[in-house]
């Protein structure tokens, strides 16, 4: 579980909880997602907290890369983090919906298997043209 530093409190303060941002469909956007979520991470007090922010990073990263990959449009990452539980979620336009494949020996389809194998728990749902795939930790 999620333990937050803020002095007394086991959250962030109201307000500090949530973060969202929009990226365009480009390759270094989710060298630009890795950086924002570690950064509001570190905001959030979670700095010695590496195994949450290094997991974070790379669930983020492999999400937005499925974005990119299956969708090709603008996509939103949305941060929130309340009674321990950090929610991070991915929104696309794409209709795809994501499949854990077994990772074996390839160099693609691994996303979701990291996803399934880190997350404390995961799923996606449809929301007219736009799809958000989430993760907690």
């Amino acid at each position: 579980m999620l333990q937050l530093r803020n002095g007394p409190h086991r959250q962030p303060p109201v307000g500090a909880g949530h973060l969202t941002a929009e990226y365009d469909p480009r390759p270094s956007a989710i060298r630009e997602a890795r950086a924002e979520v570690r950064r509001q991470l570190e905001l959030w007090g979670l700095a010695g907290q590496d195994d949450v922010l290094d997991t974070a990073e790379l669930l983020v990263s492999e999400l937005a890369t499925n974005a990119l990959l299956h969708s090709a449009s603008r996509f939103r990452v949305t941060l929130s983090a309340a009674h321990g539980i950090l929610r991070c979620e991915v929104q696309d336009a794409g209709r795809r919906t994501p499949q854990v494949l077994d990772a074996g020996g390839s160099e693609s389809g691994r996303g979701m298997f990291l996803v399934d194998a880190l997350a404390r728990r995961w799923g996606c749902h449809q929301d007219g043209q736009r799809k958000t795939v989430w993760f907690e930790l």
